[in-house]
């Protein structure tokens, strides 16, 4: 859903949250506490039978969105009921890193939900406030645009077979004179300490310091089993956080890695899960050379 303001975002959302109120539908939320407060002014006395979380904390992490969806679609369509929710983890102030994520979890909404689940999916972009070329991702990566008082079919949807290649995409390169630390089977210990020290210098506070310390040791004990038998670790601090980047010669060939919850008789991918909730972002490309995983704390 293309819309410009405030007042074009309540013309579209509020007679969408009614009609699945209507129709006794769970109705979820996630955007701006700006809007939902908007929200809850126009729908009145039927806020309450909607549930609104923000966005900003709930999927301050993209990886964390899709693992929302799915507990809300398993708790409300139980008996087959249909559900319908409002998403929006786009905004300007957004950083780049945080920018690509959130539209490589747009294109993943495709793969995560079953089409032939019972849900009513509608993501915001404040085509007023963003830049043309988010706009023009949103129409490769849904299959349905409203824009106005219409919708149509996008005609650059990537279509679902085309929904996992931003997972193929190179990350902008770690900068030159980054820290660097090669490691193998027996190194583990010192790439804990290697990230201590680096967070230490950085200013990163104790408890956040000891959650980036636990989520590289997942992601390197990835590289040992997985990558190769060991990889390369690179860190580096931008404006507002430390940065830990692994690279091996593994492959990752599942797109939705770290944000399905693993079950009890899961192979793998708990690291992963585990690392995106510790870190405030984790950005993952599996290229022809083999995977990279970088780890955002932020100062």
């Amino acid at each position: 859903m293309l819309y410009r303001g405030t007042a074009n975002f309540l013309h579209h959302a509020v007679p969408f949250i009614r009609d699945g109120l209507d129709a006794g539908e769970p109705v979820l939320v996630l955007t701006a506490v700006s809007r939902i407060d908007a929200l809850r002014a126009e729908l009145r006395g039927d806020a309450g039978q909607v549930q609104f979380a923000d966005m900003a904390q709930a999927g301050s992490n993209p990886a964390r969105i899709i693992p929302l969806w799915q507990e809300f679609i398993d708790r409300g369509s139980k008996d087959g009921r249909p559900v319908r929710g409002i998403g929006e983890p786009i905004w300007p102030e957004r950083s780049p890193a945080e920018l690509a994520e959130c539209q490589w979890h747009e294109s993943l909404l495709n793969l995560a939900i079953d089409p032939a689940t019972p849900i009513w999916l509608l993501c915001p972009y404040d085509a007023s406030a963003l830049e043309a070329g988010v706009v023009a991702e949103a129409h490769r990566s849904h299959p349905l645009v409203t824009e106005g008082d219409h919708r149509r079919e996008s005609g650059a949807f990537r279509g679902l077979g085309g929904s996992a290649e931003p997972f193929s995409v190179p990350l902008p390169a770690a900068p030159l004179g980054c820290r660097s630390l090669a490691f193998g089977p027996a190194d583990l210990a010192t790439v804990r300490a290697t990230v201590a020290a680096f967070a230490a210098q950085a200013g990163l506070k104790a408890e956040r310091k000891d959650e980036l310390i636990a989520a590289a040791h997942e992601v390197a004990c990835n590289s040992v089993q997985h990558g190769g038998g060991g990889g390369e670790l690179r860190l580096w601090r931008d404006h507002r956080s430390v940065i830990c980047e692994f690279s091996d010669h593994g492959r990752v060939d599942d797109p939705m890695i770290g944000r399905r919850r693993p079950s009890a008789r899961s192979a793998g991918g708990r690291g992963l899960w585990l690392a995106n909730h510790m870190c405030d972002l984790v950005q993952i490309r599996t290229l022809p050379q083999g995977t990279v995983v970088r780890l955002h704390k932020r100062l």
